[in-house]
């Protein structure tokens, strides 16, 4: 069973940085696609980025130009960075992975999620 585990979130003012990162307990090479998804409070949970084996990659068009998403496959770990913070990137992040095709399915991987907090 491959765990994601993510990290990075926390409290940031509107305008700042901050750096997610997922790490997968199993080979990494088994996975096609990692990405990030987000759930706000109230909300359903929305695809945030996403990046295919080979380096392809995909945005929400609320984070485009904002938000990185990248894959260190030897360290099996996705990263997502996040600039220009706005108080309605507030949500619960999470990490999701698939053998299969991007976007994930429920019945993929998933992290535990990870808060990230923007105030105004």
């Amino acid at each position: 069973q491959v765990q994601l585990v993510e990290s990075g979130g926390g409290l940031v003012q509107a305008g700042g940085s901050l750096r997610l990162s997922c790490a997968a307990s199993r080979n990494i090479f088994s996975i096609n696609a990692m990405g990030w998804y987000r759930q706000a409070p109230g909300k359903q949970r929305e695809l945030v980025a996403g990046i295919i084996s080979g380096g392809r990659t995909n945005y929400a068009d609320s984070v485009k130009g904002r938000f990185t998403v990248s894959r260190d496959t030897a360290k099996r770990t996705v990263y997502l960075q996040m600039n220009s913070l706005k108080p309605e990137d507030t949500a619960v992040y999470y990490c999701a992975a698939t053998r299969g095709n991007w976007p994930p399915t429920p019945g993929d991987y998933w992290g535990q999620g990870t808060q990230v907090t923007v105030s105004s």
